[in-house]
């Protein structure tokens, strides 16, 4: 019986399996787009078997040693392993934006667009043809979005990929920030490094921090035991400050390393940057 589903919503095409929820635009003529759509609908069907059958390999800690067989599992799985000497990160970090990577090249494949993207509940993939540009739009509170800023991604820039994390969004997180946002050269990469620049938002053993254990919330979880971020009572400035620098030198060195090309952390009605695009971001502000 075949679970996956695929509508028009416009002209977006809106495809949902199980906990994958994706909006697709195309630009291109309509020979070209309905051939993209049907490409994408075929390859999408086959994504969460393919995942589902790694499931406990991708759910454990990334390990140089033990690559996944699948193309969306081996993409989760090279996104996250630069981390893995030094933090536990499993593959799942990644599967969003695995996911919409995988989808945008099936929607290429046919050819013929000349900008496409794949939104995976905010994990963004894109296609920019040259001369071409997507503005993008960012929140700063997942759990009740609204613009707050806007950035233009042209197609000379070096970014593929958009991922937002945070404690307040659909994925656990071990930090306290209500929301990083990625720009990297892909959206696997994005989401890979939103979820550490995301952790490293926070002020280790502070009163105003609740954490649980992440498989009280989800037994099955890939984090086990660990604490994940549940609330977060109000901040002194010098909290917020002092959490946000925290995730700004992490977001510093991977940028260093080429990781990411830009990043913003907010937390408490506050935004720090790193990167000259997302400089841009918070010039474009007072325009979304």
């Amino acid at each position: 019986m075949t679970r996956a589903t695929a509508r028009m919503i416009g002209d977006r095409l809106h495809l949902q399996d199980g906990p994958i929820d994706l909006i697709i635009g195309a630009e291109g003529s309509p020979e070209a787009r309905l051939a993209a759509f049907a490409s994408a609908t075929q390859r999408f069907a086959t994504i969460l078997d393919e995942l589902c059958s790694e499931l406990p390999l991708l759910r454990s800690g990334a390990r140089a040693e033990s690559p996944p067989s699948g193309s969306v599992a081996h993409a989760m799985w090279r996104a996250v392993l630069p981390y893995a000497a030094d933090t536990f990160i499993t593959p799942m970090a990644a599967v969003a934006g695995a996911v919409a990577d995988e989808i945008l090249r099936a929607l290429l494949a046919p050819g013929g667009l000349t900008r496409a993207y794949v939104n995976n509940g905010g994990d963004i993939a894109l296609h920019l043809s040259p001369g071409t540009s997507w503005r993008i739009g960012l929140v700063d509170r997942p759990d009740r979005p609204s613009l707050f800023a806007a950035t233009e991604i042209a197609a000379a820039d070096p970014v593929r990929g958009i991922a937002t994390s945070g404690w307040r969004g659909r994925s656990f997180s071990l930090g306290i920030a209500d929301a990083v946002t990625v720009l990297a050269a892909d959206a696997a990469t994005a989401d890979a490094a939103a979820t550490v620049v995301a952790n490293a938002v926070d002020l280790p053993g502070h009163p105003a921090v609740m954490r649980i254990p992440a498989t009280d919330l989800q037994p099955d979880s890939d984090l086990g035991s660990r604490p994940v971020t549940r609330a977060v009572s109000p901040l002194s400035r010098e909290d917020v400050r002092r959490a946000l620098d925290s995730g700004r030198l992490t977001a510093e060195s991977l940028a260093s390393q080429g990781r990411l090309t830009a990043v913003s952390l907010h937390l408490a009605g506050e935004t720090l940057v790193v990167g000259s695009k997302m400089s841009e971001v918070l010039l474009s502000s007072m325009n979304v």
